[in-house]
This record gives structure tokens, sequence and C-alpha cells, in this order.
């Protein structure tokens, strides 16, 4: 019999979420958020997983009692690992990667990280290469490694802490780690230079059951003893999912949410630099993906200051006419511009305002088109997210790239690409999943994506 509904825990950088998706329609039947808290130390800034824990076993009660929950699939942020004791308990809390303690052994990470023709990651600051995290971690607790049984990146922690299966997934392990070489499907040379070949849990693919929840969840949460948990998937590759299952080559993606990433399928050839923020991820079906990201949402949360404004035509115009725009970066450590300083020109809009909200929208579609122009991106675009609410986004988008933006009509992507693990649903869904919009840009739109180009070079 075909699943009726999917629980999916979707741990993002700035929200936990669990949401149901019913299988018959793909759509999401119920949502509960959380702020994703980070708490600080002892012994370092960790996530709050106890929170989200309870969070999440108060929440698949309610779904079971309210609609049945049929299996559960996981969804998280990358650039995060927990370490598992002999006792099934964390050996040390879930480092946040924003934290800048790896920073500090930069100079002896990199004498060990194997090069980017390897791994396909970049170098990144704080905790952004997971293998720095470990490396720091290891070094400012000496006695952590021989605490730690399993290391198990994070989508997989909740499926351990549901089924007690400890496991990887290769999405996860692509992403940016400098643990794995997407080429040849394996680990890489850094897994052994870390000491922890024998601690890395072993590699699954995203669509496999680890198994079913423990008896005393079930007993918690009334859920059946037989549901099933899947292995799991990073977040990106969340979105990108249902566009590989429905969608001839090429073609992009752009994953918007705290991260903006673009992936590129069927693209022209490149050469990734990686000073640029440009990397291979790997998709949910172990192949590599050129991508490239930066942090655009914190990026429009930092300017916007929590206001949400929709501009109106003139103002977009306005905007337009006399050139008000802004350089790169507002986070300057990640992306396309890194080192570079923000800088308005032809005057800084108001605070709260609808010209402020129309350049940012600019802004943030500029910086996706270089983004892309770096992976080879061909074809139309696709955008998931809180993106693709936004129309000055999706408009520049279109008129800098010249190709067809769509916008998709779910909140995000995340969730359903994880519902998609499940073998009950109808592809087919996909398929038919419409855009709400389709935008092309304007002459004058583009002319200021020329200008904008040429201040940046």
């Amino acid at each position: 019999m075909t699943a009726g509904h999917i629980a999916v825990i979707d741990i993002g950088k700035t929200n936990a979420k669990l949401a149901l998706v019913d299988l018959e329609s793909l759509a999401e039947v119920a949502v509960l958020t959380r702020p994703n808290r980070v708490l600080p130390g002892p012994p370092w800034p960790h996530f709050d997983v106890e929170g989200h824990w309870a969070f999440l076993l108060e929440g698949l009660a309610q779904f079971q009692a309210a609609h049945g929950v049929d299996a559960i699939s996981v969804t998280t942020h990358g650039a995060s690992a927990a370490l598992i004791g002999e006792g099934g308990e964390l050996a040390a809390p879930i480092l946040d990667y924003e934290h800048a303690g790896p920073d500090g052994l930069a100079a002896e990470y990199d004498a060990i990280r194997p090069a980017f023709a390897e791994t396909g990651a970049p170098r990144l600051g704080i905790g952004l290469n997971l293998g720095a995290q470990l490396f720091w971690q290891f070094s400012e607790d000496p006695g952590l490694k021989a605490r730690v049984r399993h290391v198990v990146t994070y989508p997989q922690y909740w499926g351990y802490r549901l089924t007690r299966v400890a496991a990887s997934d290769v999405t996860s392990l692509g992403c940016h780690t400098d643990l794995w070489n997407p080429l040849t499907g394996a680990p890489s040379s850094l897994v052994e230079r870390l000491g922890i070949a024998g601690l890395l849990a072993p590699t699954r693919q995203p669509g496999e059951v680890l198994g079913t929840v423990l008896p005393e969840i079930a007993a918690q949460t009334g859920l059946e003893a037989d549901t099933p948990v899947y292995c799991g998937i990073h977040d990106s590759n969340a979105s990108l999912l249902a566009h590989l299952l429905a969608r001839e080559a090429p073609f992009s993606v752009v994953s918007t949410g705290t991260w903006v990433i673009a992936m590129a399928i069927g693209g022209a050839p490149v050469a990734l630099d990686p000073a640029r923020d440009t990397l291979v991820n790997v998709n949910a079906f172990g192949d590599p993906v050129p991508s490239a990201r930066f942090m655009g949402g914190r990026e429009h949360d930092l300017l916007m200051a929590g206001a949400q404004v929709e501009p109106s035509a003139d103002e977009c115009a306005a905007v337009l006419r006399e050139a008000v725009m802004l350089l790169p970066s507002v986070v300057p450590g990640s992306g396309p511009f890194q080192g570079h300083e923000a800088q308005w020109l032809g005057g800084e809009p108001p605070a709260g305002s609808g010209a402020r909200s129309a350049a940012v929208g600019f802004y943030l579609a500029l910086v996706t088109d270089a983004c892309l122009r770096l992976i080879g991106h061909r074809g139309p675009i696709h955008v998931e997210g809180p993106f693709a609410r936004n129309a000055c986004y999706l408009d520049m988008l279109a008129a800098a790239s010249g190709a067809e933006v769509h916008a998709m009509t779910s909140a995000t992507g995340t969730s359903e690409g994880a519902a998609l693990l499940h073998p009950g649903v109808d592809r087919g869904l996909i398929a038919g999943r419409q855009a709400s919009s389709v935008h092309h840009g304007t002459a004058e739109m583009a002319r200021y994506a020329e200008v904008w180009r040429a201040r940046v070079r």
C-alpha cells in the first residue's frame, strides 16, 4: 500500500521545521517551526539539539494523531556532523559552523587538507569545511577522539536518534567537507589523516531506509512500530532532487535560504575557481554537480533589518533610472566576491523603504547571476525558497542572465525533495509541478546589470 504521509525533519541554519507531506499531492498539509538557536559554550557554541528533539517528538505525535505518519525523512543544512559516543549520546556538542574557533588552527589544518582537485571543496573560513571543524575540536579536546564511536553527518544524526543506526550520506559528505572525493565516490585522503577512518559511519544513499523507529519513540509519539526512517539528504540537494527527476538538462537550480546555492545541470564545461566559492556538490544519485554559493539570505536580512517591503512599480523604476545599486559583499567571507567591501552607488535608500527593497533584490540577483556564470549555467533557471517570492530578484536575474527564470510554487523545495526519497511517491507529480511565475526581465534591467558588472570588475 502506498504511504499517505511522510514527516520531514527539515533543519535549516535559521529555523528548524517539521513538515507533513501528502504523498499523493506533494503538498505540505501541516508545518511546525522553531528557531535554530545556537547555545553558548562550554565547550563551544553549539546547536540546541535537545530543544529540537523535544520539538520533533511533540510534532510527530501531533501529526500522527491528526493525519497519520507513514514514514520519516530528514534534510538539514551542511557543514555539520555529530560525534557519537559509546553509549549513543553525543561525545561533544555539535559545533556551530559559524564559530571562528577553527580559524585559529588554519595553518596547521591547511598543511593536511587535500587539494581542490581531489575534493572539489574550496578552502572556507570559520567551520564551513567540516574537516577543519573536526581538526579543531580534536585539538581543543585531546580526549575527544577516544570517546567517539561514530562520526555521522547531520541529517543522519536525527536518523540515529530515531533508529540507533549510524550512517553518513553522500550529499552531506560531498558538501565542501574536505572529507569526500566526488570523482571516485569515496572518502578523501583527509579521513585517514584525521584518524577517523574507523569512525566515519558507513556511507549510504539518501533514499535508503536506515531502519524503523525505536520502540520507546513509537510509544512516546503514537507512531507505528514499523514506521521507516530514510537516510536523509543535504538541504540544497533536496531542492535539486525534484528537478533531476522531472527535467531534461541543461538547466540550473537556485536554492535560496540563509545560503543561496546555484547548481548547474548539463552546463558548459568550466574550470571552477575555489577562491570564488565555487565547488563540487554531490547529488542524491552520487553524481558531482558544479555549484556556487553566497550567504544571500543572511545578506538580505542584514540589509532589510527585518522589514518586509513590497516595492511599487514607481520605486523599482526610480532605482533603475537613477542607477541606485549595491556592490558586493555584505557578508564578505563567502561568495564570488570575497574580500570586497559593500558599497552603495547613487545613494543608499532609507531603511524600510520600497526603494531599498528593490535595490537589495537587484543586488542579490546580480550576485546569483555571477555565481551561475562561474559554473557554466545553461538553460532555464528554477528558483526555490524565499527568493522565489521576490519579484525584483526574479526579474533582475532573468535580465542579467538572459535566461527564462521560473519561480517555484512551494515555499521551500527542501521538504518536498526529502519526501521524494520515499519510493511510493508518484514521480510524475513532479513533472506536472508548475511554476507560479515565469520572468524575463526588461531591457532597462539588462543595462543596469551591465553597469553593475562593469563596476564590480
